[in-house]
């Protein structure tokens, strides 16, 4: 490293060390606890200087429809050097017209274009809906026939029906958008089917350029509950959004989990202070609002229980999928890792009434543990540390985290932290041994020099990996292109 990029990452851990100091004057207003004296974090810097493991990737568009301007955007940003594309391949274009009858002429065309650019593939096996969400301007559904399929099937003594395989908020709707983690036992098998005809279409073909292969664990791809999804009302940024536990399925599992760990009812109505009189009284929040501002969710015996298990699904759900995907491609695409997205969920954090309320119904932060310790990951932990679940297998798995573009905006009415929660993921994964990735999550962020700004200061502090750009038109031009090509340069293999 010469001594102007030692000097300028040097500046980069001091200003966040000020940043943290800054936080803790701001957590302190809000009334939240302080982590432990040593408890205090040691910026792992920028390890992706010269790594051969560092990545810088573009996304392409949902659907990819001027194919010239597709053509002319890939010789761009491979003129400076980014390495792959990823790709959405959405399950609903697929196989939407009938099971396990596959079209892949436009991935054909695409992948076909992208390589022949000199451009390696970072493919999403998209288990998820298209249309709906910040930027989408594409819309696929999952397969039609899904719901039919399994209405009639009976899971854990429920009989499915037309919406048993989807989530149900607290407000009694719906989501479509993707499959419950407690269906995953009836679901499994599409996903090995569409994985295996995915395999046995490219295996061979792109077996050296699939560098990496996503996989979608949720609503946008992302490890998360739908919960601030447009099946509920009033919901969205900069809300606490919508628990997303009312499924029957859900219920059911809630009831097993929470016998599981005390043994009997009457154990449980010792630790959570009721007099349940029957297993089917045990169940999500009924008051969800009172759940959130009577901070019982992280006071209460039967808060922290819940949010355990819903975290915990979560989680399990995630390793269920990744297991499938790694099992079901075996030993084809041999250089390619595997990657799972988690969200940049900051919004809500330093609430005056119910602080970090947006990441506990997205499903992402336990509060049985300290939130304020960085050595709990700031409730983080088993959702950055899912990935070494797989420690000993044959490939790697990846952890992708946005938000990295932004700035923290504290007060009314975001409440946001988004720059710390970059900083905690960062220092979690390198002391858990996580491989991680980042990338923006809106893509005016990377039309800013701001917004670069915070990416460089992620990489040059936190011990990010990779970059992957939402999305390649936003770096084929103007501030994006000459950023990131800056970037490539600084941290890219010749560094």
């Amino acid at each position: 490293m010469d001594a102007g990029r030692a000097a300028g990452s040097i500046a980069g851990v001091r200003r966040v060390t000020t940043a943290l100091a800054v936080l803790g004057l701001v957590l302190a207003g809000t009334g939240t606890a302080q982590a432990a004296p040593g408890d205090g974090p040691v910026p792992p810097g920028p390890v992706a200087l010269g790594n051969p493991e560092f990545t810088a990737n573009v996304m392409a568009p949902l659907k990819v429809t001027d194919w010239a301007a597709f053509e002319a955007d890939l010789a761009t940003v491979a003129g400076y050097g980014v390495d792959a594309v990823s790709v959405d391949v959405w399950w609903g274009d697929v196989e939407g017209a009938a099971d396990n009858r596959f079209d892949w002429a436009y991935y054909d065309r695409v992948f076909a274009t992208v390589t022949a650019a000199g451009l390696d593939l970072a493919p999403i096996l998209s288990f998820h809906q298209a249309g709906g969400n910040v930027g989408d301007d594409y819309t696929s559904l999952l397969p039609p026939w899904l719901w039919e399929k399994y209405a009639g099937v009976t899971h854990r003594g429920v009989l499915l029906g037309p919406t048993g395989l989807q989530h149900r908020s607290e407000q009694g709707n719906h989501s479509r958008e993707s499959v419950q983690g407690w269906a995953d036992r009836v679901v499994m098998g599409e996903y090995r089917d569409f994985t295996r005809a995915f395999e046995q279409q490219y295996g061979d073909r792109y077996a050296d350029e699939v560098v990496e292969v996503n996989v979608s664990l949720g609503p946008s791809g992302e490890l998360r509950y739908p919960s601030y999804n447009q099946h509920d009302d009033g919901t969205g940024y900069p809300t606490r959004g919508a628990l997303q536990a009312y499924s029957p399925l859900a219920v059911r599992d809630l009831q097993e989990s929470v016998l599981r760990r005390y043994g009997s009812l009457a154990e449980v109505n010792r630790a959570w202070g009721t007099d349940l009189r029957s297993v089917d009284e045990i169940g999500p929040p009924a008051d969800a609002e009172a759940f959130f501002t009577g901070l019982a969710y992280r006071d209460t015996q039967y808060g922290r229980d819940f949010v355990d298990w819903y975290n915990g699904s979560l989680v399990d759900h995630g390793e269920r999928v990744l297991r499938t995907v790694v099992a079901t491609l075996g030993g084809d695409f041999p250089e390619a890792d595997i990657g799972y997205k988690v969200p940049g969920i900051h919004w809500q954090m330093t609430h005056p009434v119910h602080p970090r309320a947006t990441e506990v119904t997205t499903g992402l932060v336990q509060t049985s543990v300290d939130l304020d310790s960085w050595a709990t990951g700031h409730g983080y932990q088993r959702i950055v540390e899912l990935a070494n679940r797989f420690d000993g297998g044959a490939r790697e798995v990846v952890l992708h985290f946005t938000a990295l573009e932004m700035d923290d905006q504290p007060g009314p009415e975001a409440y946001s932290l988004a720059q710390t929660l970059v900083g905690w993921i960062g220092d979690h994964a390198y002391r858990a041994g996580v491989g991680l990735k980042g990338e923006n999550a809106l893509a005016g962020g990377v039309q800013s020099n701001e917004g670069w700004d915070n990416i460089e200061e992620a990489f040059a502090t936190w011990g990010y990996l990779g970059l992957t750009v939402l999305r390649m038109s936003d770096v084929a031009s103007g501030t994006g292109q000459r950023r990131y090509a800056e970037f490539i340069a600084e941290y890219g293999p010749a560094a």
